[in-house]
């Protein structure tokens, strides 16, 4: 169901994380979100930021907002993503150093890389039992965002086989079960966060095109099963809200994982699958390799390009924007481009001022292409000269 998008041709938007601000130095620790909520002092701090993150996104124009992840803790490459879920849902307990388990983990590095810091910092809970909601309350930090800005607030989370497949497994000790229970107990989180009127629902990093690209097969991990995770875990949801499949080759502390860029084309057909109203494809930082078979190969769900960098503190020139853009249009009807960040900017990788920057210049360069096509524009306050504080010679 269309609820964010329709309407607006070429709507703009980021994937999900923003930097975290300097003073916000509270944390949620392992306590769920409503009890810390009535932390007085954590109350603030986070609503201050959760606001901030929004008047940023409005200052820059864009259409469609979020919270910045605003619930994610700061700690050392973004790790919280991760483990938010497994600390609150019901059957995990306890804590454990993540181990690096070859192909599967996907950062097997040594000591005096960067990325085998994060492994280091990765502490996990063990799953020891049957899997349920839990206290995840997604429904309430959507509501807690939500009410302070008028315009759609879209929601993410990570998706089931990446919290599988970061747990010792002590109950199902089956890897295909245990993601499925994982899938199960997301979907009853999700549906009640539709009900609730969340207008887009983001379902971050599914396996699809990474097992599709590195061509691992087995019973489990495997592109196929990939799209019955997912399909799985948002069952009953496009009739009720847009829902969104989040394509991501790694944000790690602003790192690249790969030495050579895969090519989404191995798994464009699975993609193609996805019960979903909106695909989102690395763009930007992949030179826009693929859009031609992208645009050949997705040929019902809209699809949503990233125009900007996640990896780079570089500011992309808006013309530059415009450029990918046009670029993109030449293989997918404007009807269907929507036009965001490759991925979120928030795990520890840049500056507050480099991320607003980032979202003007996604509007600007979007304007560009409005302009010329006689479509509205959006109105971005950071760029406007009235407001200028620099005094002409």
């Amino acid at each position: 169901m269309y609820t964010a998008t329709a309407g607006i041709v070429l709507p703009t938007t980021i994937i999900g994380s923003l930097p975290r601000p300097s003073w916000y130095t509270e944390n949620l620790g392992r306590r769920n979100f409503r009890e810390a909520m009535v932390d007085k002092f954590y109350r603030e701090q986070y609503l201050d930021a959760a606001s901030a993150y929004l008047r940023d996104q409005e200052t820059a124009g864009l259409d469609i907002l979020t919270d910045g992840d605003c619930r994610f803790d700061a700690d050392v490459g973004g790790h919280n993503w991760f483990s938010y879920p497994a600390l609150r849902m019901d059957g995990f307990s306890g804590a454990h150093a993540y181990t690096a388990k070859g192909g599967r983990a996907g950062m097997p590095h040594k000591r005096g890389h960067i990325l085998h810091d994060i492994l280091e910092a990765r502490v996990m809970p063990d799953l020891v039992g049957p899997v349920g909601r839990g206290t995840l309350q997604y429904t309430a930090i959507w509501k807690a965002a939500q009410r302070l800005t008028t315009r759609p607030v879209k929601f993410g989370t990570i998706t089931a086989e990446l919290v599988a497949m970061a747990v010792r497994d002590f109950h199902y000790k089956d890897l295909r079960k245990a993601i499925m229970a994982i899938s199960d107990a997301l979907n009853d989180e999700l549906t009640e966060l539709a009900d609730a009127g969340c207008p887009v629902i983001q379902m971050e990093e599914p396996q699809i095109h990474l097992l599709a690209a590195k061509g691992l097969v087995d019973h489990v991990l495997n592109a196929d099963f990939m799209v019955e995770v997912f399909n799985n875990t948002v069952r009953g949801l496009r009739g009720k809200t847009e829902v969104w499949c989040h394509t991501c080759w790694g944000n790690p502390a602003g790192q690249r994982i790969f030495d050579t860029q895969p090519s989404y084309v191995p798994a464009i057909a699975a993609l193609n699958r996805v019960d979903a109203d909106v695909i989102t494809f690395e763009n930007c930082s992949t030179g826009g390799m693929d859009l031609e078979a992208i645009g050949k190969g997705i040929k019902e769900h809209k699809i949503a390009i990233g125009v900007v960098d996640h990896h780079t503190l570089q500011v992309e020139r808006p013309d530059k924007i415009a450029d990918m853009i046009r670029r993109a249009l030449q293989h997918i009807p404007k009807e269907r481009l929507v036009v965001a960040t490759d991925c979120g900017m928030g795990r520890e990788g840049m500056s507050r001022r480099h991320a607003l920057y980032k979202m003007v210049s996604i509007v600007q360069g979007t304007n560009i292409v409005r302009r010329e096509l006689g479509l509205p524009e959006a109105a971005c306050l950071a760029a406007d000269e009235r407001y200028s504080m620099v005094e002409e010679s």
